[in-house]
């Protein structure tokens, strides 16, 4: 599957021929070799009978090895292109996009399916006192105590604890994660198993690995 990007240059570009034949890959193109605005897409058929030139116990690249062999033996290679929602999440800032794009309904999937607005497990604990900007996602055994201010485009996960007066603004915080009290995360990523400290600020754009610790009065 091929999707036309407006800045080609920033990726390889594919071409085909007007039957829509693979004929050549061109990584990061210089302006004067941008033939066409098409680039993978990362989404592939593959015939299992090609799979005898993939080396066992080898690391195989399948863009840069696997399909120009299809092109060298003259196998059939073909492209569709795809012209609907399509994002490279290969950066925080892209990864963050994309979850605020489905909230606000430019993509739809569950469990917004098109319509900007909140959802809530019927599993999570939800206390009195917290405030909810939607759109947001607040996943099942999630915990919010008294004060907690969630804002639009954030993300809980399952069983996070999430402690008296603190502010998530535009997150994705991951499961199993401990936000202590009076904590302030914003535009950031926050992995598995984390535990951010009393009165921390975590200031766009940070991203945390799985099981990091942010001690109390920390600023990032």
């Amino acid at each position: 599957m091929l999707t036309p990007v407006e800045n080609p240059r920033a990726y390889g570009l594919v071409e085909t021929d007007a039957q829509g034949n693979i004929r050549r890959f061109l990584e990061k193109p210089g302006e004067d070799e941008i033939t066409c605005n098409t680039i993978n897409a990362g989404i592939y058929v593959l015939e299992p009978d090609t799979f005898d030139r993939i080396p066992k116990d080898t690391a195989w690249s399948i863009e840069r090895s696997f399909f120009p062999s299809l092109i060298e033996r003259g196998e059939t290679f073909v492209a569709y292109v795809y012209d609907g929602y399509w994002i490279d999440i290969g950066t925080p800032a892209k990864y963050l996009q994309v979850h605020r794009d489905i909230m606000d309904g430019r993509y739809s999937a569950p469990p917004f399916d098109g319509a900007p607005k909140s959802w809530i497990s019927p599993d999570a604990r939800i206390d009195p006192g917290v405030e909810l900007q939607g759109p947001c996602f607040i996943d099942e055994g999630a915990v919010l105590k008294p004060g907690v201010k969630v804002l639009p485009h954030s993300v809980i996960g399952r069983q996070t604890h999430v402690e008296d007066g603190a502010v998530i603004d535009g997150s994705i915080i991951w499961p199993n994660g401990w936000i202590g009290p009076e904590a302030t995360i914003r535009g950031s990523i926050v992995g598995r198993n984390c535990h951010v400290g009393r009165n921390a600020v975590i200031e766009s754009p940070v991203v945390l690995g799985d099981k990091s610790v942010v001690t109390d009065y920390s600023r990032l």
